[in-house]
């Protein structure tokens, strides 16, 4: 049912229009049309008054030709950069950027699947299920347009996040993900004149690095020192320095843990620092949570269905974890049973990014099969 040809044509379309995170307005308004041309309601919630992004999430909702609960289904509308002047080389069996530009198929690949699911659904007597769509804004800036969905306008409880790679691989588990901002404190004095007068920040905040731990932790736990900055002129002893980082776990257990040791870390280092002038050195440390993880073992009965429908297709679907952060950890807070399905795209967040067709059209083929099952045996499901 899946029409091949027309998916890999919208999926060219999409890519023409630029979508950066906040400017997803042209794209938005574009899907909303298209959407209403079909027949279906759309409209959009008021997350941009939270997120600055030119529109609100846009939310789709598809009737169902039998009494179930609905589906949610979502991709993002944003893109990261660089994304002025993309042009998409068309190869026989893939779509690539040039090289000098990101090609867009995060998410783009996704929100073609959905716009040839909506036409499937139009154009074919399914018995199928009502559809909840969402398009999200600004999912590559923290995941904003999710965190400030307005989830009064849902009534899924099970939904599928179309932002991975493999089609063949369901992902079923993400990290928490916590961000720190640490600032160091110390005395500005002239550094050529009086340097004795001074205390200087950044000396102290190599040295706090130096005793953190970074990079892999162990198979679940990463952490990583991402910004670093401090001083004003190379001749003032600095008295401001700051650092930025994350840290990402499977486990809260350990990502509390590890807190309590940076928090450790620093109040050594500054306590003991051997020049005190007017309670300095000082410092500031906070902590932001990003996302929750979740995690939703193979055995449960939403995803016994996914592997069926693709044994529907003669696929072998696996479930693996990820290691970072969607939509899907928003909606598996709010309560919406939600895992992450592979488009084909590759490489994405780089100019090297590329996506093979025959991946694009077997994640539309397994997406119907998932929503043709999913309305034959949803009462299993309750």
């Amino acid at each position: 049912m899946i029409d091949e040809d027309r998916l890999l044509l919208e999926f060219k379309t999409l890519l023409t229009i630029e979508s950066p995170s906040k400017r997803e307005g042209k794209l938005a308004y574009y899907l909303a049309d298209l959407f209403e041309a079909l027949g279906y309601s759309s409209y959009f919630d008021k997350s941009g008054e939270h997120t600055n992004s030119e529109v609100g999430n846009l939310i789709v909702k598809i009737p169902g030709k039998i009494e179930a609960p609905p589906l949610l289904l979502c991709a993002h509308l944003d893109t990261v950069g660089p994304w002025e002047g993309i042009e998409v080389i068309e190869e026989e069996d893939l779509f690539r950027s040039n090289g000098k530009t990101i090609l867009g198929a995060d998410d783009k690949a996704g929100i073609a699947v959905l716009v040839e699911l909506a036409k499937v659904l139009r154009e074919n007597p399914l018995l199928h299920a009502p559809i909840e769509m969402v398009f999200t804004t600004c999912e590559e800036i923290g995941l904003l347009g999710a965190k400030n969905l307005d989830f009064k306008l849902l009534q899924a409880k099970l939904g599928l996040v179309l932002d991975s790679e493999d089609p063949t691989e369901v992902i079923n588990a993400a990290p928490s993900s916590y961000q720190f901002n640490l600032k160091i404190y110390g005395k500005a004095a002239h550094a050529g004149l009086e340097p004795e007068k001074g205390i200087n920040a950044i000396k102290i905040l190599a040295q706090i690095i130096t005793n953190l731990p970074t990079g892999r932790l162990d198979k679940e736990t990463t952490m990583n020192i991402g910004k670093i900055n401090g001083g004003t002129y190379v001749n003032i002893v600095p008295d401001l320095a700051f650092v930025e980082g994350e840290m990402r776990s499977h486990s809260e257990e350990k990502l509390n843990s590890l807190k309590i040791e940076i928090e450790k870390a620093v109040k050594e280092i500054v306590d003991n620092y051997p020049q005190k002038i007017n309670n300095l050195p000082s410092y500031t440390i906070d902590f932001t949570s990003v996302f929750n993880a979740f995690y939703i073992p193979e055995e449960d009965p939403y995803a016994k269905l996914i592997k069926e429908a693709g044994k529907t297709l003669n696929l072998e679907i696996t479930f693996k974890r990820k290691e970072g952060g969607s939509d899907a950890n928003i909606f598996n807070t709010k309560g919406i049973k939600t895992f992450i399905l592979g488009t084909g795209m590759q490489k994405v967040h780089t100019t090297e990014e590329f996506i093979r067709k025959k991946d694009l059209i077997l994640c539309a083929k397994l997406v119907l099969a998932i929503v043709k099952l999913y309305s034959e045996n949803f009462k299993a499901l309750s």
